[in-house]
């Protein structure tokens, strides 16, 4: 069976970063000291150096919620459309041919006709040739 992967906890990949940046000892002996591959400790003081100006910033630093906030936004909006879409697809499932020419709702707000047809399959024109856009 496979050795099962050692985690670690923040403290300890400090401490043992910390060590490294100081250089008192070589990769090899923190590694053997550590229990920790060399590789991994270059890693981890390589990750130490780039995050250490952050530490002493003044004020809150506010990139990362931003960042989510917008995210969310998007992905909030994208969950609305797509449960528009899926609202409009259940309605139009009926099998008559004549009932789905009649569910694609020329003037509606967020649904284009083009749209309407690719939800259900259909080509674009295929409304247009027999459905008066004028009526809805």
């Amino acid at each position: 069976m496979a050795n099962k992967r050692k985690l670690h906890s923040p403290e300890f990949k400090a401490k043992v970063s910390l060590d490294a940046i100081q250089g008192m000892k070589t990769a090899s002996e923190l590694a053997s000291q550590y229990q920790v591959h060399p590789v991994q400790i270059s890693t981890w003081k390589k990750q130490a150096i780039e995050s250490l100006p952050e530490a002493f910033k003044r004020g809150k630093s506010t990139p990362q919620p931003a960042r989510e906030a917008a995210l969310t936004a998007s992905l909030y909006e994208e969950i609305g459309r797509l449960k528009m879409e899926l609202d409009w697809l259940k309605k139009s499932r009926l099998s008559s041919v004549e009932h789905r020419r009649r569910l694609i709702e020329p003037k509606h707000p967020k649904l284009s006709i083009g749209r309407h047809c690719a939800l259900r399959g259909d080509m674009r024109s295929a409304p247009n040739s027999r459905l008066d856009l004028a009526t809805p």
